[in-house]
């Protein structure tokens, strides 16, 4: 799945690890996310909305094949 996930991170000027203990997950899990390695659970993905004050749409999008 394709995501804004590392440019809503760096536009905040977060690292990983800080993003992940706002999470509440671990920093290798933020790295698989913004890599499109790992898509995140429905709960994980309201909590990083909320997170960025944006909705889910906004920062998951489907992969188009």
């Amino acid at each position: 799945m394709d995501n804004q996930l590392r440019e809503l991170r760096q536009a905040r000027g977060w690292s990983q690890g800080e993003l992940a203990e706002r999470l509440e997950v671990s920093r290798q899990t933020v790295n698989a996310l913004e890599t499109g390695k790992y898509d995140p659970s429905l709960p994980l993905a309201f909590r990083i909305a909320r997170l960025f004050g944006v909705g889910i749409e906004q920062i998951f999008f489907p992969d188009v094949t």
